[in-house]
């Protein structure tokens, strides 16, 4: 019998845009990765459900896993900061709320090393569609969530018709627009103006779905400016450890599907609490 893999120790673990509840969602990558750390924070930057899109019809068992996992961790009493963001803004009105050692937050600053401060947030607000267009934002959202699909039949096609490697095509559009260019550009220079007029030594975000980390200098100062990415394509996380911050990217050649580092008789069913909770904050109705 193989012994078990150890366990990587993670300071801090920041993950957003998950999107749970969407087709694109990588949940049983994102699983595999969950089970080979042991973070002791873990910062859930925003679009982790994506309300938004939720259908009931649509919620596989690999999903679950990951409300699950988190339920667990939880319940052992590791700290879950959950911020909302903008596919799960519904859950905004219950800011403030402790669970155990969960806390739900729109903003979140936290002391770290060397008295150095971080400010997450999910980054939504910056979004001038999001602000005055949001049923533009939505249809741009099952926009994505259908480009994803098309993603995948064309990946389908290239792996194992043409036997070539796997393409992305909304990081292609996105990388060839202009205007989308502009907008992540714009979206990481404010974030940084206000990180600065704050004083706060790190500025973490979400929501554009780029994985990112790089100091951003203004007349007024600097900062380091990190963005976690997402788990539809990037499949990208950030860590601290000892000071320091890494981009974590999942290693397709390290998954094998459906293998799972640990025994899942260890995580407790919790899909009783997890329905008790929905019904509680009535936020699927």
């Amino acid at each position: 019998m193989p012994s078990k893999i150890p366990k990587r120790k993670v300071e801090i673990l920041v993950i957003s845009d998950i999107h749970l509840g969407t087709y694109g969602c990588h949940a049983k990558e994102l699983l595999f990765y969950l089970k080979s750390i042991k973070p002791k924070v873990i910062v859930l930057n925003g679009d982790i459900i994506d309300i938004w899109q939720f259908n009931k019809k649509y919620w596989p068992k690999s999903h679950m896993k990951i409300i699950r996992y988190f339920l667990n961790l939880i319940s052992k009493g590791v700290k879950v900061y959950y911020i909302t963001g903008n596919h799960d803004e519904t859950l905004r009105r219950f800011a403030g709320l402790k669970l155990g050692s969960l806390r739900l937050l729109n903003k979140l600053v936290l002391d770290l090393d060397n008295g150095k401060k971080a400010w997450f947030f999910h980054g939504d607000v910056f979004d001038v569609t999001m602000k005055h267009s949001k049923w533009l934002a939505k249809l741009g959202a099952y926009g994505y969530d259908t480009l994803i699909l098309i993603n995948k039949f064309a990946n389908f096609i290239s792996e194992n018709v043409f036997q070539k490697g796997k393409l992305s095509l909304s990081k292609k559009i996105k990388n060839s627009v202009k205007s989308a260019v502009k907008f992540i550009n714009d979206f990481e220079s404010v974030a940084a103006e206000i990180g600065i007029n704050n004083k706060y030594d790190y500025v973490v975000c979400g929501h554009i779905h780029q994985p990112e980390i790089r100091e951003i200098i203004n007349s007024k100062g600097s900062i380091l400016y990190l963005n976690s990415g997402d788990w539809i394509e990037n499949l990208t996380s950030l860590e601290y450890n000892q000071g320091k911050w890494s981009v974590y990217h999942f290693d397709h050649n390290d998954f094998i599907r459906d293998q799972e580092i640990d025994n899942d008789k260890e995580e407790p069913n919790n899909d009783i609490l997890f329905n008790s909770l929905l019904n509680e904050f009535n936020i699927l109705n």
